[in-house]
C-alpha cells in the first residue's frame, strides 16, 4: 500500500474500546483533520463528512463494494464472498431484483393493518406491569415480521446476534470472538431454508422459484435469503431501541410524538441519524480519484463513517448533537445507506417503526428510564444491550401504573 505524507494521516484506532463507547469526539477531529483521513493503525482511508460519503454511495463504478466491504481479506474472500452487499453492477442488481417486489413499498403497505395489529399486541404484552425492556419488545416485533417476511418457521432462533457485526472489523479480539459465532448462525439459517420447510409467499420461496427460471444458483438463494435474514433482524431492533432510549430520555420528544403520532417515521429516522446501527463499512478504490481534493490511488480501501455522517454540523447544523422531531429533512441521513447499495429492506423496517411507537403513545402516557442503559461494544455496529423503561399507561389503556411505582423485574 502507497506511503501517504503530505495528505491527512492520524493514528487513531478507530476499535480501541474508548472510541467504541464514545466514537463522536473522535469523528469530529477526523472531519476537521479533512474528507479522507488516512487511519495509519488500519491502514485504510477514513471518510467522515456527509457529502463525500454521499458521493461515495452514488459512485459504485469507483468506490466498489466487491472485496471491500470488511477490513480483512478473511472475511472478504471468505464469508462474504457471495453476499449480495459485496458485489456491484448488474451481479448486485440481479440478486438485488429477487427481494425488490417483495420489499418494495407498496408491497410493505399491505402489511400495514398485520404489523400494526401486532405492535399493539406487543406492547400491551410489554408494558402491562409498568415496566418493559426495549430490547425485548423490539426484537421480539422484528423477529416475527422478519420471520413471517423471509419464511422462517421458528424465526426466533433463527436471529443474528449483533456481535456476528464484528467480522466486518480489523483482526481483533472481537473479530476473532464473532468468526465461528458467524459460521454458526449461518449454518442454522441454511439448514433452516429448504424447499421443504419455507413458507410460500415468503422470500425465500421467491428466491427457490428465481433458481427453477435459471435466475439465480441453489447456493446464491440461499446466501441471498440468509443475507436479508440476518442483516434485516439486527439493525432494526437496533434503531428501534436507540429510538425509545431517545424518546425515554427526552419527555420533550415524547410530548411531541403524542400529540402528533405521525410523527413516528421521524422520531425513527432521528435515531438513525444520531446513532447509525451500522457505523461504518469498507469501499475499494478501482481508479485514481480525489475526494475533496484528497488524492487516493486505485486499489487502496475506504471506510466510510456513517456514524459520523449524521453528525456532520456542515450538514444539520450546530444542533446536530441534538434529537429533534421536527427537524427538517431528517430522513436525508446515510444510516441506511444511498444509491445502489440502499438497505433493500427500508420500507419495512420504516413501517415497523410506524406501527411500534405510535402504539407506545397511544398505550403509554409517560416514558422513563427505569434503571442503567447498557450498550454493547462492537466493531462496527452499534446500539444497546438494555434499556428498561418504566411507563405510565394512558387512561384508556387501563391499570395505569405510575413510573415511580414501576419497577424492575429481579
Amino acid at each position: 500500500m502507497p506511503t501517504h505524507t503530505s495528505a491527512p494521516s492520524c493514528s487513531v484506532s478507530l476499535f480501541d474500546e474508548r472510541v467504541l463507547a464514545d466514537p463522536y469526539p473522535t469523528y469530529t477531529a477526523l472531519r476537521s483533520t479533512g474528507p479522507a483521513v488516512h487511519l495509519e493503525q488500519h491502514g485504510v482511508w477514513a471518510v467522515p463528512g456527509y457529502a463525500e460519503v454521499h458521493a461515495v454511495l452514488k459512485d459504485p463504478v469507483t468506490f466498489s463494494s466487491d472485496g471491500g466491504v470488511a477490513l480483512t481479506e478473511q472475511a472478504n474472500s471468505g464469508i462474504l464472498a457471495d453476499s449480495m452487499m459485496a458485489r456491484d453492477g448488474e451481479e448486485h442488481a440481479r440478486l438485488r431484483q429477487v427481494l425488490a417486489r417483495r420489499l418494495s413499498p407498496r408491497a410493505v403497505s399491505k402489511r400495514r393493518e398485520e404489523l400494526s395489529s401486532r405492535a399493539h399486541r406487543l406492547v400491551a404484552d410489554h408494558t402491562r406491569t409498568g415496566f418493559f425492556e426495549s430490547v425485548a419488545l423490539a426484537r421480539q416485533m422484528v423477529c416475527e415480521t422478519s420471520g413471517s417476511l423471509v419464511g422462517l418457521t421458528e424465526p426466533e432462533n433463527s436471529v443474528l446476534l449483533a456481535g456476528t457485526f464484528d467480522v466486518f472489523g480489523p483482526d481483533n479480539d472481537r473479530f476473532r470472538q464473532a468468526l465461528p459465532e458467524a459460521a454458526a448462525m449461518r449454518a442454522a439459517l441454511e439448514r433452516a431454508l429448504s424447499r421443504e420447510t419455507v413458507a410460500p409467499d415468503s422470500l425465500a420461496a421467491a428466491a427457490y422459484t428465481a433458481v427453477d427460471r435459471d435466475k439465480l444458483t441453489e447456493p446464491e438463494a440461499v446466501a441471498l435469503t440468509c443475507d436479508y435474514a440476518t442483516a434485516s433482524v439486527d439493525t432494526t431492533v437496533l434503531g428501534l431501541v436507540e429510538t425509545i432510549a431517545r424518546l425515554a430520555q427526552d419527555p420533550v420528544q415524547w410530548t411531541r410524538l403524542r400529540k402528533d403520532p405521525d410523527r413516528a417515521e421521524a422520531a425513527f429516522h432521528e435515531a438513525l441519524r444520531l446513532d447509525a446501527p451500522i457505523q461504518g463499512r469498507g469501499r475499494i478504490v478501482t481508479r485514481t480519484t480525489a475526494l475533496g481534493g484528497v488524492r487516493i490511488e486505485a486499489g487502496e480501501q475506504l471506510w466510510l463513517l456513517y456514524g459520523s455522517t449524521g453528525r456532520d454540523e456542515r450538514k444539520w447544523g450546530a444542533r446536530a448533537d441534538t434529537y429533534d422531531l421536527v427537524r427538517p429533512f431528517a430522513d436525508r441521513h446515510l444510516a441506511l445507506g444511498e444509491g445502489s447499495h440502499q438497505c433493500p429492506g427500508v420500507s419495512l423496517a420504516l413501517m415497523q417503526a410506524r406501527c411500534l411507537l405510535r402504539a407506545l403513545a397511544h398505550r403509554c402516557a409517560h416514558l422513563a428510564p427505569a434503571g442503567d442503559l447498557v450498550r454493547a461494544l462492537h466493531n462496527t455496529v452499534r446500539g444497546y444491550t438494555s434499556v428498561p423503561v418504566a411507563v405510565e399507561l394512558s387512561p384508556h389503556a387501563g391499570n395505569a401504573t405510575s413510573p415511580s411505582a414501576a419497577r424492575r423485574p429481579r
